[in-house]
């Protein structure tokens, strides 16, 4: 990925957030042309001259100084944030208004209220995900369509209903301390998406996308910082991003070649970042609410604690799928779980455990279904059929990371 299209990512919702506090939620539209424009600029500039310094400071700048042009010029906010609109109405108090706008602490402030913002009551959970995902992670209309394995039509309607419902809200950032805790679901399912896109997503350019995954943990921890979101199962999420993170550095080999998760090397595994997130799940012990994070931190937690591939308790890890199967059934999960028990019970089991998993159907463009079944079949000495299922995954892999693990895997079956 190069450089412009990272700090993108990572810049775009603090920036749109910060703007949009200053123009009113009316003006969202021209908090995110202004965005645009600065990464533009940003595009242009630094071919000619190089990176600067701080490029981060400096797309702020560059986002700050047009903002209080448009303010001069236009007094945009006096549309729908009357809180401002005083300060913003005399020259004497407008610079100083929008340089605090664009403080650190300001910032982190704004970013948090636009994601709970987003999460409005007369949303579908699936509208309040998408916005944020939006607005505030720089993910274009297709990757959200991905994400929610849905239509690109469908989710550009979703957005577009969504912005006009919010554009009609008169308390976009004057929540209540109340309406945090009644917003986390959603927010939380987010960042979920968020840091699963880039652990292992379906963009056409990479398999693993590592700003993605630290762009949700920063999120992450704005939330955990909050005393009043703080919850067992904002930390159980917190604990499955930092040791899903800890294992980022072997997914993929000194060429950029995706690694089998029984085939890393887990000498190189982050310990800090392992430490930090058990520490995490620990904290999600408290109360007695049992969430699909919790469970899913604990099989991370499971597969992290082993040194090697061999003494992983799988025994406990079906445990774990089943109880998971049991709160948040879906075919993805049920194929991870037949994955354990074919390490627990051979191949032959995960196989068959497979034929039985409910809406079957629902995995057939998932790439990683028929690369399952290959590998089973591999295991089991069935070579042209391994062949086939993987050729099927081949055709159906999503980037060339995916095309060239799975390609490794077809001439395995050849040499054998």
């Amino acid at each position: 990925m190069d450089i412009e299209e990272h700090f993108f990512r990572h810049e775009f919702g603090r920036i749109v957030a910060t703007l949009t506090r200053l123009f009113g939620v009316r003006n969202l539209a021209l908090a995110e042309d202004v965005t645009q424009d600065a990464f533009c600029r940003a595009m242009e500039t630094w071919k000619l001259r190089g990176l600067p310094k701080n490029p981060s400071a400096w797309l702020m700048a560059v986002a700050k100084n047009r903002a209080l042009d448009i303010l001069r010029r236009e007094r945009t906010a006096r549309v729908s944030e009357p809180a401002l609109t005083r300060f913003l109405e005399s020259e004497w108090t407008l610079v100083p208004t929008v340089e605090e706008a664009f403080s650190v602490y300001a910032v982190k402030d704004s970013q948090l209220r636009m994601m709970f913002s987003c999460c409005h009551p007369d949303l579908s959970e699936e509208a309040q995900i998408a916005l944020i995902l939006h607005i505030l992670c720089g993910f274009s209309v297709k990757e959200i369509a991905q994400a929610f394995v849905s239509s690109h039509a469908a989710v550009e309607k979703r957005i577009t209903r969504a912005k006009k419902i919010l554009a009609e809200s008169t308390q976009l950032f004057d929540l209540a301390d109340t309406d945090f805790p009644s917003r986390l679901s959603s927010v939380l399912q987010a960042l979920y998406l968020l840091f699963n896109e880039g652990y292992h997503g379906s963009s056409p350019e990479a398999a693993v996308r590592m700003e993605l995954c630290q762009e949700a943990m920063l999120l992450m921890n704005l939330i955990i910082e909050q005393p009043a979101l703080v919850t067992p199962q904002s930390y159980a999420l917190a604990a499955l991003m930092y040791l899903n993170a800890a294992r980022l550095p072997t997914r993929l080999d000194g060429s950029g070649n995706l690694v089998s998760f029984f085939e890393q090397d887990r000498s190189l595994w982050n310990h800090t970042l392992v430490a930090e997130g058990q520490a995490l799940l620990d904290l999600s012990a408290a109360g007695t609410e049992l969430t699909k994070y919790h469970i899913e931190a604990a099989i991370a937690s499971m597969h992290i604690s082993a040194a090697r591939v061999e003494d992983t308790d799988w025994q406990q890890i079906v445990s774990l799928y089943d109880m998971l199967m049991a709160i948040h059934p879906s075919p993805v999960i049920a194929l991870n779980r037949a994955i354990a028990i074919a390490q627990l019970d051979g191949p032959e089991r995960g196989l068959q455990e497979i034929r039985l998993i409910h809406d079957l159907h629902r995995l057939s463009s998932y790439p990683f279904y028929p690369a399952t079944l290959g590998e089973l079949e591999l295991r089991r000495g069935n070579y042209p059929v391994a062949k086939a299922h993987f050729s099927t995954a081949l055709s159906l892999a999503r980037n060339p990371m995916e095309r060239n693990f799975l390609q490794r895997r077809i001439d395995t079956c050849k040499e054998s």
